[in-house]
């Protein structure tokens, strides 16, 4: 919780209280099933709560926007991301049922009132977003695929409405094709050695230059 404040000061005492609680949360259904690692549920704060909220570090989101996590897993980054704004509405999806049982469990015991769950393939969605986020569950273009046609076009934001995708390593060869995407390295944000390999990649709207 420390470091959640050491980079987030202005947290209000009710997403203190449920920042607090998300470890025990995941401790709680990390039992049941298996979402997280054991070692990350002991670094939880790190390396799931503080890498989702990298997102926010570049790109906040207004009130009504609409974002969808693709490949969720156990809620990141969206999660996270709902208890920092909670007048902007996630939409958590992802196509293995025994994770968004976990998720549904967390955002219950959260009270959060904006997120919406769904155990679906992204395919099979309908609906258009301001920004789709995610945590490197695909190679770029596979994802650009999965997504196509689900990104609003009227941008009410400081970026264009978009991707935002936190993944490591080398991303030169894989975003070569996509002249527009921006890739922003986490440590201009947080100074633990955890995040040297990680980035942020914002892709716009408009992916090919």
């Amino acid at each position: 919780m420390d470091l959640l404040q050491k980079y987030f000061p202005n947290l209000t005492e009710e997403q203190l209280v449920q920042f607090e609680k998300l470890q025990e949360l995941y401790k709680d259904w990390n039992l049941k099933i298996n979402v997280v690692s054991r070692k990350d549920i002991d670094e939880l704060y790190l390396r799931h709560v503080l890498h989702s909220l990298g997102i926010a570090k570049f790109q906040g989101f207004n009130p009504h926007a609409n974002v969808l996590d693709v490949g969720t897993g156990g809620g990141f980054p969206g999660v996270p991301l709902a208890i920092l704004f909670p007048e902007t509405n996630f939409h958590l999806v992802d196509s293995i049922g025994k994770k968004i049982k976990v998720v549904d469990h967390v955002v219950e015991g959260l009270g959060l009132e904006n997120v919406k769950t769904t155990n679906a393939r992204v395919e099979e969605l309908d609906g258009q977003y301001d920004f789709i986020i995610s945590r490197a569950v695909a190679q770029m273009e596979t994802f650009v695929r999965w997504i196509k046609g689900r990104i609003k076009k009227t941008s009410k934001h400081e970026h264009r409405n978009g991707i935002l995708y936190l993944k490591g390593g080398d991303l030169e060869e894989e975003l070569r094709k996509y002249t527009t995407a921006q890739i922003i390295p986490l440590t201009n944000y947080f100074s633990e050695d955890f995040f040297e390999t990680k980035k942020l990649v914002y892709l716009p709207l408009k992916y090919k230059g």
